[in-house]
């Protein structure tokens, strides 16, 4: 039977799944699903979500909707369809008529990172192989990652142009189809409507975020910014309230992803930029830096070319300070907590609580409600120490606390969020964790660190730097007999930590390691003594690093080699190599020893087969003609390539592609002058 059969393959959820019955999504096995479908040869249909304006929503959104809406598969749209394609643009989506650019800026910025986008995304569905109408997504929905499954159907108008996110690759669909997802997950494509980039970035990831006010922001922040983008990190950030197109090309009330950031030699002094992406894919700056920004002409030629893309797709270039003029909130979203600390280590300690506010027993309020409710609050005891060191040192620990609330309606702007925060008091005297501390104490004790202002968010956090010792932890509301469940995290190196009379007692810390954060320090420390390096000196780190998915074939950088790598990346002909040109060739490095060590089978060389596989995990896809002349180029007399000469073509390739995308005025070919042919055919 043809998968076109007019038959359907719908899930109906029973009594405990009903949407209006329980917040919880229903309970949906997909390959369960997925196999019924193939076996009946049928098409799934959700019920759960269905192809109708309930899914839609009810109110607004409902008014912006085209008329003769209509729902359509993929493969009804296009025809050659396909889920995802490494050959795109990372930054290929466009925001629909659902003012969702807080989730499309989250979404772009996870798009960035290959490793953790397969997490929520998986790449191997497409609407070929065991296609049959159903999908699945993963989420981080308070404190646990949890599925999600959607049939295909997507909201087109009459013209059969999708209504809300969509690829500028019109046969893409995944962007599509997660966004269905999450609107599945928050209860409607209307509960989608306004929301933090900070909200989205926790979903995707389960990190932590740290939200900051530019207009506060400390001299370090560039620092900040070149930390940030060299760790796993996805960045957002948001303008100021508003609701219209500014004369400088910004969108007040809008949120940007922030995918990179350059320091440029101009006229024998730098010049810091960051490069943001708008979500609707069009409207850009138009000031300095902007694509028509003379400002341009000052750097070098091969600068220049690199970095300057003349193209209305929604991303620009401006100045460090400029960004802190035009934005108002800086949003990092890390999954280790090194980041967010001033504390290299390699392995950290997690732990995750969860707990509710009752009505007339523990939702106190703030602590301004001392003498009547504040005490009622739950209270969580919380013990840190350097495990290098003992109980006994006195060192500071550092310590990041994560307070998310959770509501309990299973629509997300069912009811706007509660202002939360929490206290944190330190304990100077014995206590059992039996009892609660009675009012006496808080009436005695003033708090070591208290919320500055409570926030309506999902989620706030804060870093700490306590002494060794016992603290007592105190989340609430603003105001009393304000009902919500929530989940408390702390990470740090060494802790115990467990609610006061709490019947599940003490809760066993979870380990995270950060594999990079002992050579992060050693690089760091290294460009302190040389805050620029040549050739000799980036063949001495590369040779020194422990390449730790190369198994026991560890690589030996050649002086060439790494001419022709510093020649690659060395924009402004300096003949060196900055911190932040080296952790950018350091997050490639990365990347390419994993797909390398993937596919070589532990001979230490890939054949032409098996680097067609490798460059195409890592999104470079060629040819068959072009990837046999490449490994004649860069491979061995026995046409087989190390690994050495795979990061050399690899950076080539990437550095190639760049160039091409910045230079091209359709997309098929380029112009270039004798001069630029030159400099791009020799230099590079």
């Amino acid at each position: 039977m043809s998968l076109w059969s007019p038959f359907r393959c719908s899930w109906k959820p029973g009594p405990r799944d009903s949407r209006e019955a329980s917040p919880q999504l229903p309970d949906q096995d997909f390959e369960a699903l997925l196999s019924e479908c193939l076996r009946n040869g049928c098409l799934f249909e959700d019920t759960s979500f269905p192809a109708t304006l309930s899914s839609i929503g009810s109110r607004s959104l409902l008014q912006k909707l085209p008329p003769r809406l209509q729902w359509k598969r993929p493969p009804e749209l296009h025809s050659n369809p396909q889920f995802y394609s490494g050959k795109a643009k990372r930054l290929d989506l466009c925001q629909g008529i659902v003012g969702d650019c807080w989730f499309l800026a989250a979404l772009q910025a996870l798009s960035l990172q290959q490793d953790i986008l397969s997490r929520v995304v998986p790449l191997n569905q497409s609407f070929t192989e065991n296609y049959a109408g159903i999908f699945q997504f993963w989420f981080w929905h308070y404190g646990n990652w949890v599925p999600v499954v959607i049939d295909d159907r997507l909201p087109v108008n009459e013209a059969g142009q999708l209504v809300f996110v969509s690829s500028t690759y019109k046969n893409l669909f995944w962007g599509a189809l997660l966004e269905k997802a999450y609107a599945k997950l928050s209860g409607s494509y209307e509960d989608l409507q306004f929301g933090q980039v900070s909200e989205a970035l926790v979903d995707f990831t389960g990190g932590v975020t740290m939200t900051i006010n530019l207009a506060e922001a400390h001299g370090n922040l560039w620092d900040l910014l070149t930390k940030a983008t060299y760790h796993r990190t996805l960045i957002g950030c948001q303008t100021h309230s508003g609701e219209k197109v500014l004369e400088n090309g910004l969108v007040d009330g809008h949120a940007y992803t922030l995918t990179g950031i350059r320091k440029v030699t101009c006229k024998h002094r730098p010049e810091y930029l960051v490069k943001l992406r708008n979500p609707w894919g069009k409207v850009e700056w138009k000031g300095d830096w902007s694509d028509s920004s003379s400002k341009w002409e000052l750097l070098s030629p091969k600068e220049k070319i690199l970095l300057l893309r003349k193209d209305n797709d929604g991303e620009f270039w401006m100045t460090l300070q400029d960004f802190k003029e035009h934005f108002v909130l800086l949003v990092i979203c890390k999954l280790t907590p090194g980041l967010l600390t001033q504390e290299a280590a390699r392995k950290w300690t997690y732990t995750m609580r969860e707990g509710r506010w009752e009505k007339g027993s523990t939702a106190g309020g703030r602590r301004q409600l001392l003498q009547d409710t504040f005490w009622k609050n739950p209270q969580f005891l919380l013990s840190v120490w350097r495990p290098e060191e003992g109980r006994r040192s006195l060192r500071p620990c550092s310590v990041l606390v994560s307070l998310l609330q959770k509501p309990r309606h299973r629509h997300r702007n069912q009811k706007p969020y509660l202002a939360i925060g929490f206290y944190l008091y330190r304990m100077n005297m014995y206590h059992d964790g039996q009892r609660r501390l009675p009012p006496t104490f808080f009436q005695r004790n003033a708090p070591l660190s208290q919320p500055d202002k409570f926030l309506r968010e999902k989620e706030v956090s804060q870093e700490l730097c306590l002494d060794p010792g016992t603290y007592l932890i105190v989340p609430c509301t603003l105001e009393a007999h304000q009902k919500s469940e929530f989940i408390l995290r702390v990470f740090s190196r060494k802790h115990i930590f467990y609610e006061i009379g709490s019947s599940s007692g003490v809760v066993i810390s979870k380990e995270i390691e950060d594999q990079n954060e002992g050579q992060n320090e050693c690089f760091t420390k290294f460009f302190e003594k040389y805050p620029e390096i040549n050739a000799v000196q980036l063949q001495n780190i590369l040779n020194h690093v422990t390449w730790s998915s190369l198994g026991s074939t560890q690589p030996l950088f050649s002086l060439e080699a790494c001419q022709g790598i510093l020649a690659l990346l060395d924009l402004n002909a300096s003949g060196t190599m900055s911190i932040q040109e080296f952790r950018d060739l350091w997050k490639q490095l990365k990347l390419y020893q994993k797909v390398f060590y993937k596919r070589d089978n532990g001979s230490g060389y890939l054949s032409w087969a098996q680097l067609q596989t490798a460059m195409r995990e890592a999104g470079i896809v060629l040819s068959d003609d072009v990837c046999q002349l490449m490994l004649i180029r860069y491979g061995g007399p026995s046409l087989q390539m190390d690994f050495v000469s795979f990061v050399h073509l690899m950076l080539r390739v990437e550095n190639m592609e760049d160039v091409f995308q910045n230079l091209t005025q359709d997309g098929k070919g380029i112009y270039l002058q004798k001069s630029e042919w030159m400099m791009m055919a020799l230099y590079s």
